[in-house]
Protein backbone atom coordinates (compact mmCIF):
# COMPACT_ATOMS: atom_id res chain seq x y z
CA UNK A 1 0.00 0.00 0.00
CA UNK A 2 1.47 4.03 -0.63
CA UNK A 3 2.39 5.63 2.52
CA UNK A 4 0.81 8.33 3.44
CA UNK A 5 2.31 12.05 3.58
CA UNK A 6 1.34 14.20 6.57
CA UNK A 7 2.19 18.18 7.04
CA UNK A 8 2.04 20.23 9.59
CA UNK A 9 3.22 24.29 10.70
CA UNK A 10 5.23 23.26 7.34
CA UNK A 11 7.09 19.93 8.78
CA UNK A 12 6.49 17.08 6.00
CA UNK A 13 6.79 13.62 7.27
CA UNK A 14 5.37 9.82 6.10
CA UNK A 15 3.51 6.99 7.40
CA UNK A 16 2.77 3.22 6.30
CA UNK A 17 -0.55 2.03 6.36
CA UNK A 18 0.86 -1.89 7.91
CA UNK A 19 1.78 0.36 10.94
CA UNK A 20 -1.06 2.10 11.46
CA UNK A 21 -1.25 1.20 15.11
CA UNK A 22 1.50 2.39 16.48
CA UNK A 23 3.26 6.16 16.60
CA UNK A 24 5.86 6.07 13.92
CA UNK A 25 7.10 8.85 11.14
CA UNK A 26 9.96 8.47 8.66
CA UNK A 27 10.95 12.11 7.91
CA UNK A 28 11.71 14.85 5.14
CA UNK A 29 13.73 17.44 5.01
CA UNK A 30 11.03 20.23 5.33
CA UNK A 31 9.99 21.75 8.21
CA UNK A 32 13.02 22.36 10.66
CA UNK A 33 15.09 25.26 12.15
CA UNK A 34 18.50 24.33 10.64
CA UNK A 35 20.15 26.48 7.81
CA UNK A 36 21.56 25.45 4.44
CA UNK A 37 23.57 23.40 3.37
CA UNK A 38 21.46 21.13 6.35
CA UNK A 39 18.02 22.68 5.56
CA UNK A 40 16.04 22.61 7.34
CA UNK A 41 14.70 19.25 9.38
CA UNK A 42 18.52 17.93 9.73
CA UNK A 43 18.84 14.95 12.01
CA UNK A 44 22.13 14.30 11.68
CA UNK A 45 24.33 15.36 15.07
CA UNK A 46 26.58 18.31 15.06
CA UNK A 47 29.38 16.40 15.55
CA UNK A 48 28.90 14.44 11.97
CA UNK A 49 28.16 17.68 10.10
CA UNK A 50 28.69 20.82 11.66
CA UNK A 51 25.02 21.83 11.89
CA UNK A 52 24.06 23.89 15.20
CA UNK A 53 23.80 21.22 17.81
CA UNK A 54 20.49 23.39 18.75
CA UNK A 55 18.81 23.56 15.75
CA UNK A 56 19.31 20.06 15.58
CA UNK A 57 17.56 19.02 19.25
CA UNK A 58 14.39 21.18 17.95
CA UNK A 59 14.51 19.43 14.86
CA UNK A 60 14.19 16.11 16.74
CA UNK A 61 11.83 18.46 18.91
CA UNK A 62 9.21 19.30 16.33
CA UNK A 63 9.51 15.35 14.59
CA UNK A 64 8.65 13.85 18.20
CA UNK A 65 5.98 16.07 18.91
CA UNK A 66 3.74 15.73 15.18
CA UNK A 67 4.41 11.43 15.43
CA UNK A 68 3.46 11.99 19.21
CA UNK A 69 6.45 10.56 20.36
CA UNK A 70 8.49 11.79 23.81
CA UNK A 71 11.71 12.80 23.09
CA UNK A 72 12.95 12.23 26.92
CA UNK A 73 12.63 8.20 26.24
CA UNK A 74 14.00 8.67 22.18
CA UNK A 75 17.25 6.09 21.55
CA UNK A 76 18.92 6.89 18.95
CA UNK A 77 21.36 4.32 16.86
CA UNK A 78 25.47 4.54 16.39
CA UNK A 79 25.39 3.71 12.64
CA UNK A 80 28.31 2.34 10.93
CA UNK A 81 26.78 -0.38 8.61
CA UNK A 82 27.37 -3.41 10.98
CA UNK A 83 24.84 -5.92 11.67
CA UNK A 84 24.27 -5.26 15.48
CA UNK A 85 21.05 -5.22 16.88
CA UNK A 86 20.89 -3.42 20.99
CA UNK A 87 18.35 -4.42 22.80
CA UNK A 88 16.89 -1.08 24.60
CA UNK A 89 15.84 -1.05 28.26
CA UNK A 90 14.39 1.86 30.19
CA UNK A 91 17.81 2.87 31.21
CA UNK A 92 18.85 3.88 27.49
CA UNK A 93 16.25 6.65 27.84
CA UNK A 94 17.41 9.94 25.64
CA UNK A 95 21.01 7.99 24.12
CA UNK A 96 21.95 9.97 21.33
CA UNK A 97 19.43 12.99 21.68
CA UNK A 98 20.05 14.09 25.29
CA UNK A 99 22.37 12.56 26.70
CA UNK A 100 25.65 10.54 25.38
CA UNK A 101 25.55 6.73 24.02
CA UNK A 102 27.69 4.40 25.69
CA UNK A 103 27.41 2.09 23.13
CA UNK A 104 28.93 2.10 19.61
CA UNK A 105 28.30 0.34 15.83
CA UNK A 106 24.55 -0.18 16.16
CA UNK A 107 22.33 -0.51 13.35
CA UNK A 108 19.42 -1.35 14.68
CA UNK A 109 17.16 -1.18 18.26
CA UNK A 110 14.79 -3.18 19.68
CA UNK A 111 12.68 -2.40 22.57
CA UNK A 112 9.52 -3.75 24.28
CA UNK A 113 9.37 -0.68 26.67
CA UNK A 114 6.40 1.12 26.15
CA UNK A 115 6.73 5.23 25.40
CA UNK A 116 10.31 4.27 24.09
CA UNK A 117 11.07 5.74 20.96
CA UNK A 118 13.63 4.23 18.52
CA UNK A 119 15.48 6.54 15.78
CA UNK A 120 17.17 5.35 12.69
CA UNK A 121 18.53 7.75 10.03
CA UNK A 122 19.68 7.73 6.51
CA UNK A 123 20.48 9.86 3.50
CA UNK A 124 20.20 7.23 1.24
CA UNK A 125 20.31 4.29 3.28
CA UNK A 126 17.56 1.82 3.51
CA UNK A 127 15.10 2.52 7.31
CA UNK A 128 13.09 -0.53 8.09
CA UNK A 129 10.34 0.09 11.14
CA UNK A 130 8.71 -3.18 12.86
CA UNK A 131 5.51 -3.76 15.22
CA UNK A 132 4.68 -6.79 16.53
CA UNK A 133 0.93 -5.78 17.49
CA UNK A 134 0.89 -8.79 19.95
CA UNK A 135 3.57 -8.41 22.15
CA UNK A 136 3.85 -4.78 21.64
CA UNK A 137 7.86 -4.95 20.62
CA UNK A 138 8.83 -2.94 18.07
CA UNK A 139 12.38 -2.74 15.92
CA UNK A 140 14.49 -0.07 13.39
CA UNK A 141 17.09 -1.05 11.83
CA UNK A 142 19.57 1.63 9.44
CA UNK A 143 19.91 -1.12 6.33
CA UNK A 144 22.07 0.15 3.73
CA UNK A 145 23.68 -2.06 1.29
CA UNK A 146 26.54 -3.75 3.75
CA UNK A 147 23.96 -3.74 6.24
CA UNK A 148 21.43 -5.48 3.86
CA UNK A 149 23.94 -7.84 3.20
CA UNK A 150 24.95 -9.09 6.30
CA UNK A 151 21.73 -9.68 7.20
CA UNK A 152 20.59 -6.51 9.67
CA UNK A 153 17.26 -6.97 8.92
CA UNK A 154 16.86 -10.93 9.92
CA UNK A 155 18.66 -10.03 12.62
CA UNK A 156 16.43 -7.39 13.77
CA UNK A 157 13.42 -9.93 13.20
CA UNK A 158 15.40 -12.48 15.20
CA UNK A 159 15.75 -10.10 18.14
CA UNK A 160 12.28 -9.31 17.90
CA UNK A 161 11.51 -13.19 18.63
CA UNK A 162 14.57 -14.61 20.67
CA UNK A 163 13.74 -11.12 23.39
CA UNK A 164 10.10 -10.71 23.60
CA UNK A 165 8.75 -13.63 21.58
CA UNK A 166 7.57 -12.27 18.76
CA UNK A 167 6.75 -14.67 15.59
CA UNK A 168 7.32 -12.93 12.60
CA UNK A 169 3.88 -14.53 11.00
CA UNK A 170 2.68 -11.35 13.37
CA UNK A 171 5.35 -8.46 13.29
CA UNK A 172 4.14 -5.61 10.85
CA UNK A 173 6.91 -3.48 8.78
CA UNK A 174 7.51 -0.66 6.57
CA UNK A 175 10.07 0.34 4.63
CA UNK A 176 11.39 4.05 4.10
CA UNK A 177 12.38 5.84 1.15
CA UNK A 178 15.84 4.93 0.19
CA UNK A 179 17.88 5.30 -2.78
CA UNK A 180 16.15 3.62 -5.80
CA UNK A 181 17.47 1.44 -8.53
CA UNK A 182 17.41 4.31 -10.71
CA UNK A 183 20.07 5.77 -9.18
CA UNK A 184 21.73 3.16 -7.36
CA UNK A 185 24.74 2.27 -10.05
CA UNK A 186 27.42 0.53 -8.46
CA UNK A 187 30.61 -1.82 -9.19
CA UNK A 188 30.47 -5.58 -9.23
CA UNK A 189 31.36 -5.30 -5.13
CA UNK A 190 27.75 -4.79 -4.10
CA UNK A 191 25.83 -7.43 -6.50
CA UNK A 192 28.55 -10.03 -5.22
CA UNK A 193 28.15 -9.16 -1.74
CA UNK A 194 24.10 -9.40 -2.11
CA UNK A 195 24.49 -12.90 -4.24
CA UNK A 196 26.56 -14.28 -1.59
CA UNK A 197 24.42 -13.55 1.46
CA UNK A 198 21.13 -14.47 -0.78
CA UNK A 199 21.53 -16.34 -3.11
CA UNK A 200 19.11 -16.60 -6.51
CA UNK A 201 16.71 -14.54 -4.02
CA UNK A 202 18.73 -11.39 -5.30
CA UNK A 203 18.90 -11.86 -8.79
CA UNK A 204 15.22 -10.26 -9.47
CA UNK A 205 16.85 -6.82 -7.78
CA UNK A 206 20.38 -6.89 -10.03
CA UNK A 207 20.43 -5.22 -13.22
CA UNK A 208 23.33 -5.16 -14.97
CA UNK A 209 22.89 -1.77 -17.38
CA UNK A 210 26.30 -1.23 -18.72
CA UNK A 211 28.48 -0.34 -17.72
CA UNK A 212 27.12 -0.07 -14.48
CA UNK A 213 24.92 -2.28 -11.91
CA UNK A 214 21.36 -1.33 -10.69
CA UNK A 215 20.64 -2.51 -7.12
CA UNK A 216 16.76 -2.50 -5.94
CA UNK A 217 17.77 -1.85 -2.15
CA UNK A 218 14.78 -1.67 -1.27
CA UNK A 219 13.60 -5.04 -3.17
CA UNK A 220 16.57 -6.69 -1.33
CA UNK A 221 15.17 -5.21 2.46
CA UNK A 222 11.94 -6.60 1.30
CA UNK A 223 12.98 -10.22 0.62
CA UNK A 224 15.38 -10.15 3.99
CA UNK A 225 11.59 -9.27 5.81
CA UNK A 226 10.08 -12.31 3.79
CA UNK A 227 12.84 -14.58 4.12
CA UNK A 228 12.83 -13.85 7.99
CA UNK A 229 8.68 -15.32 8.29
CA UNK A 230 6.72 -11.56 8.23
CA UNK A 231 3.96 -12.54 5.53
CA UNK A 232 3.93 -9.97 2.08
CA UNK A 233 0.52 -8.56 3.72
CA UNK A 234 2.39 -7.22 6.18
CA UNK A 235 5.06 -4.94 4.78
CA UNK A 236 4.82 -1.41 3.15
CA UNK A 237 7.11 -0.35 0.75
CA UNK A 238 7.74 3.14 0.11
CA UNK A 239 8.53 3.89 -3.79
CA UNK A 240 10.28 7.20 -3.00
CA UNK A 241 13.92 7.45 -4.70
CA UNK A 242 16.00 9.91 -2.68
CA UNK A 243 18.28 10.39 -5.14
CA UNK A 244 15.20 11.63 -7.21
CA UNK A 245 13.43 13.93 -5.20
CA UNK A 246 16.11 16.66 -3.71
CA UNK A 247 13.33 18.46 -2.54
CA UNK A 248 11.88 16.68 -0.16
CA UNK A 249 14.83 14.42 0.96
CA UNK A 250 18.80 14.21 1.14
CA UNK A 251 21.38 11.87 -0.81
CA UNK A 252 24.42 11.21 0.11
CA UNK A 253 25.36 9.73 -3.49
CA UNK A 254 23.98 12.96 -5.10
CA UNK A 255 25.35 15.86 -2.89
CA UNK A 256 28.20 14.27 -1.18
CA UNK A 257 28.93 15.00 2.68
CA UNK A 258 27.52 19.07 2.63
CA UNK A 259 24.07 17.28 3.98
CA UNK A 260 21.80 16.29 6.41
CA UNK A 261 19.92 13.22 7.20
CA UNK A 262 16.15 12.09 7.31
CA UNK A 263 14.97 10.04 9.91
CA UNK A 264 12.83 7.39 10.97
CA UNK A 265 11.09 6.77 14.24
CA UNK A 266 9.08 4.26 16.13
CA UNK A 267 6.89 4.33 19.37
CA UNK A 268 6.34 1.20 21.52
CA UNK A 269 2.92 0.89 22.18
CA UNK A 270 1.46 2.07 25.56
CA UNK A 271 -1.49 -0.70 25.22
CA UNK A 272 -1.23 -3.76 22.70
CA UNK A 273 -3.63 -3.41 19.38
Amino acid sequence: MPFVTHEENGLVWLTADTLKNVNHGFSTRLGGVSTAPWDSLNLRSAEACGDDPAAVLENYRRLFAVIGADISKGVLTQQTHTDHVRVVSEKDAGKGLLRPRDYTDVDALVTNVPGMSLVVFSADCGTVLLHDPITGAVGAAHAGWRGCAAGIVEKTVKAMASEYGANPENIHAALGPCIGSCCFESDSDVPEAMRSALGADAEPFIQFRTPKYHIDLSGINRQWLVRSGILQKNIDVSDLCTGCHPELFWSHRKMGNARGVQGAVIVCPKELS
